[in-house]
């Protein structure tokens, strides 16, 4: 029988977090072209308690995911970030459940709302983030990269 997924607090800045997001920024790139100037917009201390937080997923010994929020600067808001899933655990249901934790531990912050952004070549995050209730509204952030800007007015589930 197959182990199943554990989520677990980390630190973005070390490993296995830190491979995970060079992994993410690499496929981004690849997607986009390399993005002159780009610098991710948010640090391990924003993705670290009390106003943010950054987990790993693990299959087994394997970290296989990766995903968080920060604080944004409105009473109650955060962003989701730096949600993925390794190629090679695609397709699972890994990403759904992932961002449903991340979206209970935000709530467990005391965060009511969350709002995320992805590029246009990411037909998945957008599928996944309107299945999970994510509704589109304008860009809040001036993100010359980002095509989609979505919001969950309630951590509720959809």
């Amino acid at each position: 029988m197959s182990p199943p997924i554990e989520f677990r607090l980390a630190d973005a800045g070390r490993s296995p977090g830190r491979e995970l997001i060079v992994a993410m920024l690499a496929e981004l790139d690849a997607l986009y072209g390399k993005r002159d100037g780009f610098r991710p917009t948010a640090t391990p201390d924003e993705l670290s308690p009390p106003d943010g937080a950054f987990f790993v997923a693990w299959k087994g010994h394997q970290p296989v995911a990766c995903g968080g929020f920060k604080r944004l600067d409105e009473p109650g808001l955060a962003e989701v970030k730096r949600i993925y899933v390794i190629p090679k655990y695609r397709s699972r249901g890994i990403a759904s459940d992932l961002l449903a934790f991340v979206e209970e531990q935000a709530r467990e912050a005391g965060y009511t709302r969350l709002r995320l952004q992805h590029g246009a070549d990411q037909p998945h995050a957008l599928a996944l983030y309107t299945s999970a209730g994510y509704h589109a509204i304008p860009d809040y952030n001036g993100n010359v990269y980002a095509a989609h800007w979505a919001e969950k007015d309630t951590l509720t589930s959809s």
